[in-house]
């Protein structure tokens, strides 16, 4: 069985207050892209993991795919499985990779071994592996809260923009994303603003890590600030950083030489 985990950018992003049980209440909107992962899963008489493709380094054990796979085994009682990823979704990037990659294990483990877990219960399974891992069961437009694990599907759709995300080499840790984070309520939701047209979302959309982590990288806000100097219609910082993404009207996006030393990604964004 191969299954391609795709990424997800974040239109916009509020950190509303802290809560009682130490984390932030969010308020952000999902929307998956075309830049996938390969993940392979096979039956086998031993388990295995192994990994190609963009390298982050860690001890296979700690994998999020791993501990996917063990979670279900231990409810399921599943056999033995081999797996293969191929990572190409950048990490510590604001993409959710990995997230996605522990979702689509739960989802092919489920269809593999004909487990016929609803789509309830698998983004429960995914809930207890990450905040962001139970958009990734449905896979469509979100608004999320809480953590980013409480998930109303939206009606968006930007298919009639190009997609390019851009993200230097440098990633940015969920820890540092939240240094000197300040909570704030905008006067407007995002429920309101996100159904503005997509040229007025500059200046109404934003994302607050911006500030803190534009602050410690610059270079990620030179990137934004030149997306827009190239024409965007709309760019911002996807999660906790460091990608930036940018909707930009088809023909009229930039070329990979504009961000050289990048990791550089184009694609028409429809989904599917």
């Amino acid at each position: 069985m191969i299954l391609f985990p795709n990424a997800k950018i974040n239109i916009g992003l509020e950190v509303l207050f802290k809560r009682n049980d130490g984390y932030h209440e969010l308020e952000t909107v999902f929307y998956p892209i075309g830049l996938s992962d390969i993940l392979e899963i096979n039956p086998s008489t031993a388990f295995n993991f192994t990994q190609t493709g963009i390298d982050f380094g860690g001890c296979a054990n700690d994998n999020i795919v791993v501990k996917a796979y063990h979670l279900l085994q231990q409810k399921h009682a599943l056999p033995n499985v081999s797996i293969h990823l191929h990572k190409q979704i950048p990490v510590g990037a604001g993409l959710g990779g990995g997230s996605s990659d522990a979702a689509f294990t739960l989802k092919g483990l489920n269809e593999l071994f004909a487990l016929k877990l609803s789509t309830e219960k698998l983004e429960e399974y995914a809930a207890q592996l990450g905040s962001d891992c139970p958009f990734f069961i449905k896979n469509c437009p979100a608004l999320a809260l809480g953590r980013g694990e409480n998930l109303t599907p939206i009606n968006l759709n930007i298919e009639k923009y190009d997609l390019v995300l851009v993200k230097p080499p440098i990633s940015v840790t969920t820890a540092e994303a939240y240094a000197n984070i300040a909570p704030f309520i905008p006067e407007k939701s995002l429920v309101e603003t996100i159904i503005l047209p997509v040229n007025e979302w500059k200046g109404n959309i934003e994302n607050r890590f911006e500030k803190t982590v534009f602050a410690a990288h610059p270079e990620i806000q030179k990137i934004k600030t030149s997306l827009y100097d190239l024409g965007a219609v709309y760019a911002a910082m996807s999660g906790s950083g460091s990608a930036v993404f940018a909707l930009f009207d088809k023909g009229n996006e930039p070329e990979a030489n504009n961000f050289e030393g990048c990791f550089f990604w184009q694609k028409n964004n429809s989904f599917g």
